[in-house]
């Protein structure tokens, strides 16, 4: 399959591709998952088996919903970025402009700055692509990655 362009992004298999090379691609990280604002999985890295997914989606969804109400409270703005630092790893969630979220699963010896700057790459890349006909499609799409 010849890579998809960020202009030329309009399928499930295209955003799955996207997810999969990022993961590759990017020290550290083990798992990449794409959310919608209210915590379903749109796509994820292929190791990142379903179920998994579809927790990981909801907690950060979670996670997201209390820094929204942080902002709120204390009249700092919707969160753009998150930072969790975990015992063996991290895990980094950056805001789409359309509501939607990446959120990265990353090693403890990750470079988090590294990876918050390829997710930001990613982000301005592919996130003009998330209209609401693509995330619908993404949603009831059946593709390798969704299955696991």
């Amino acid at each position: 399959m010849t890579p998809p362009t960020p202009a030329e992004l309009e399928t499930a298999d295209d955003f799955a591709w996207l997810l999969r090379t990022f993961a590759a691609d990017t020290a550290g990280v083990e798992h990449a998952l794409l959310l919608t604002s209210d915590g379903m999985g749109l796509a994820a890295s292929p190791d990142l088996p379903g179920d998994h997914a579809d927790q990981l989606a909801a907690a950060v969804s979670g996670l997201h919903g209390l820094a929204e109400s942080a902002g709120r409270m204390f009249g700092s703005g919707e969160p753009e970025q998150l930072l969790l630092r975990m015992r063996r790893g991290h895990l980094v969630v950056m805001a789409i402009s359309d509501g939607s979220r990446l959120a990265v699963l990353t090693r403890k010896d990750a470079d988090t700055k590294v990876v918050a700057y390829q997710m930001s790459l990613l982000v301005d890349d592919a996130g003009h692509a998330l209209t609401p006909a693509v995330r619908d499609q993404l949603l009831n799409a059946e593709t390798p990655e969704k299955k696991a």
